[in-house]
């Protein structure tokens, strides 16, 4: 490659890279920038454990609904403000008392109000649809028939009011208007079709709010809840319903309130000790490979420039257990440089000129760097697809530096690397210790 085109990559580089650095220090300095998101570890929060009731599902069900829960439970939190909450599926342990019990963890990072956390989470309404049957033996009451038709399905509501008696029993009476997404739409349809002239009744959080009369198919998914509303509850209801209604019941099993104390002091150790490395690190690279070495803490600064950048814009939460896969990534970003200057020591010692010795420094040196970060990368994936959240967190930062650090090693180290190829001619010197030209 031509020295002037390799030095002019290198300085878009370096002014990219200094970009970057200046736009992450001005969102931090900004109150209205985007900011790093902290875990619930390391800034404090409520750790929330929910039992949901999936007995009334059948078994190939139960992952998609709590896919569902989950989904809702995100939207629900999010729209809170809530920093980054986590919320993931665990299956309950053998001492459940229910067979059919699956767990939601929800971590609400800097919500240190449990009763605030609670309500974030138990405002959410159950929606339901069944049929309503003949009551049985002696009962007067009527049986209620499940369709499988609830909240899971809802696409949107919306608030619209009654022009006449036939709607909804009163002119100009609140009526909230459910929409189904497609699969909902298709089981409405089926449910109506199959039962024209029987009542459905719509059932809210366990309250009975109308069992309308099926008079046709109704094939375009939308359902009208008439409850008799006052304007105020009805914009409530359909603010929540929009919010997402919960697919299946949830029971408060557990709550914590984790302090950031702790945490606080694992992000200030995290710092020092990634910043003691980094120095050792720096001390070692410049006094052995000398000019390369510094080549090669340029080369780290960037990495680190763009590995701040993906956890600002992706964004990635960052944790103690993250803090972790950072530092470990850092190790294998200096390995691999380490590697590349050792097959270029060889190559110099055999007489090479500067510029073949880089190149061929790196060929040789990209097997080991491929299959060392290859095997690497396969353990970040498998941790990240079967571990914990915490693992999760390490496994994510972990294999996001591995790409990045192959990057910045078999790239931007080769084109500073190259771009000093008239320096270190006229001056080898400058090159490594241990180095005994022939």
């Amino acid at each position: 490659m031509n020295l002037t085109v390799v030095r002019a990559w290198s300085v878009a580089i370096l002014l990219v890279a200094g970009y970057i650095a200046w736009s992450l220090y001005s969102s931090q300095t900004d109150p209205d920038g985007r900011d790093f998101r902290f875990g619930l570890d390391l800034v404090g929060g409520s750790h929330l454990v929910y039992e949901a009731d999936t007995s009334a599902l059948e078994p190939h069900e139960i992952d998609d609904a709590m896919r569902a829960l989950r989904n809702v439970i995100e939207r629900r939190t999010n729209l809170f403000g809530v920093s980054e909450p986590l919320v993931q599926v665990q299956k309950a342990s053998f001492l459940s008392t229910s067979d059919r019990t699956e767990r939601l963890i929800v971590e609400l990072p800097g919500v240190t109000d449990l009763e605030e956390a609670v309500n974030i989470i138990g405002a959410t309404p159950i929606l339901e649809f069944k049929l309503v049957g003949e009551p049985e033996g002696t009962s007067t009451e009527p049986v209620y028939i499940e369709t499988g038709l609830t909240g899971r399905y809802l696409e949107r509501s919306r608030l619209e009011f009654s022009s006449g008696q036939g709607a909804g029993g009163f002119v100009n009476e609140p009526l909230v208007m459910v929409d189904f997404n497609r699969e909902g739409r298709e089981l409405f349809a089926n449910i109506t079709r199959e039962n024209v002239g029987r009542q459905l009744a719509i059932f809210l959080d366990g309250d009975l709010k109308s069992q309308p009369v099926i008079r046709e198919p109704i094939l375009g998914g939308t359902a009208v809840i008439s409850g008799g509303f006052r304007p105020e509850e009805a914009k409530e209801l359909v603010r929540n319903l929009n919010i997402g209604a919960l697919p299946v019941p949830i029971e408060l099993a557990s709550t914590q309130s984790v302090g950031a104390t702790l945490g606080v002091e694992i992000l200030e150790k995290g710092i020092k000790a990634g910043l003691i490395g980094l120095t050792l690190v720096v001390i070692f690279m410049v006094a052995w490979y000398r000019v390369p070495g510094l080549v090669a803490v340029l080369a780290l600064t960037v990495y680190l420039i763009l590995i701040m950048a993906m956890f600002m814009y992706i964004p990635v939460t960052i944790t103690a257990a993250g803090i972790a896969g950072l530092l470990l990534s850092i190790g294998l970003a200096v390995d691999a440089n380490v590697l590349i200057f050792e097959r270029m020591k060889e190559e110099l010692r055999k007489g090479l000129p500067y510029q073949d010795a880089v190149q061929e420094g790196l060929r040789r040196a990209w097997a080991p760097i491929r299959d060392g970060n290859f095997t690497s990368l396969i353990s970040a994936v498998i941790l990240f697809w079967f571990g914990t959240s915490i693992v999760q967190g390490f496994a994510l930062v972990f294999g996001l530096g591995i790409i990045v650090s192959m990057f910045t090693a078999l790239v931007v180290t080769r084109l500073f690397l190259l771009s000093l190829t008239n320096v270190a001619d006229r001056s080898p010197a400058l090159l490594m210790t241990g180095f005994d030209k022939k």
